[in-house]
């Protein structure tokens, strides 16, 4: 019997991509606190979180191959999560206008019942235009930025502050198509 593949995420960006390539799976979001790893690089961040996920996930489910990702946004170093408040998205937006800031997500991959688990990180370096505040702050009042690393959705309204990408675009909406592909392909698990 074939295996189900699982969602650990409830993102309406990561299921939108899913869909996009293909696949069939099911949604079963993972439990975990996020705030938790304060101590390790973006990079061991992501994965960390992807991997906690996966883990979380498989414990809901059977006979399935978990998939697991977890996105940041880090400028000059500094991780930018989802804003909390309007006040804190408007900052972003103007720390972010006119830099170029890089974008990190951790994807993992796990079966269920062997607890087989491959992860991988995924970075791309994006470059804002210059925005004024009164721009940043229109963007904010769309309600866009809200649940978005970085306060910013490069596949919504948010594509009119992006100059320069150098990398995985997929990677910026939250989910590295081709890092996923290949780690897929471990469970043999072929999107063509």
């Amino acid at each position: 019997m074939d295996k189900k593949i699982v969602l650990a995420s409830s993102s309406p960006r990561r299921i939108e991509l899913l869909k996009q390539i293909g696949l069939t799976f099911e949604v079963v979001p993972a439990d975990i606190e996020e705030e938790v790893f304060k101590d390790l690089t973006p990079q061991e961040l992501v994965e960390r979180l992807a991997k906690e996920k996966v883990l979380n996930a498989s414990l809901k489910v059977k006979n399935s191959i978990v998939v697991g990702a977890d996105t940041v946004v880090v400028l000059e170093g500094k991780i930018l999560g989802k804003p909390k408040s309007k006040e804190e998205a408007l900052n972003m937006l103007l720390l972010l206008s006119g830099k170029w800031h890089k974008v990190f997500s951790g994807v993992a991959v796990m079966d269920s019942d062997n607890k087989q688990l491959f992860s991988d990180v995924e970075e791309t370096k994006v470059k804002f235009r210059r925005i004024s505040t009164e721009e940043a702050m229109k963007y904010v009042e769309t309600g866009e930025p809200m649940d978005k690393a970085g306060a910013y959705a490069i596949q919504g309204k948010g594509a009119v502050f992006i100059e320069k990408i150098e990398g995985c675009y997929y990677n910026v909406v939250g989910l590295p198509i081709y890092r996923l592909v290949k780690l897929l392909k471990k469970f043999n698990i072929y999107i063509f």
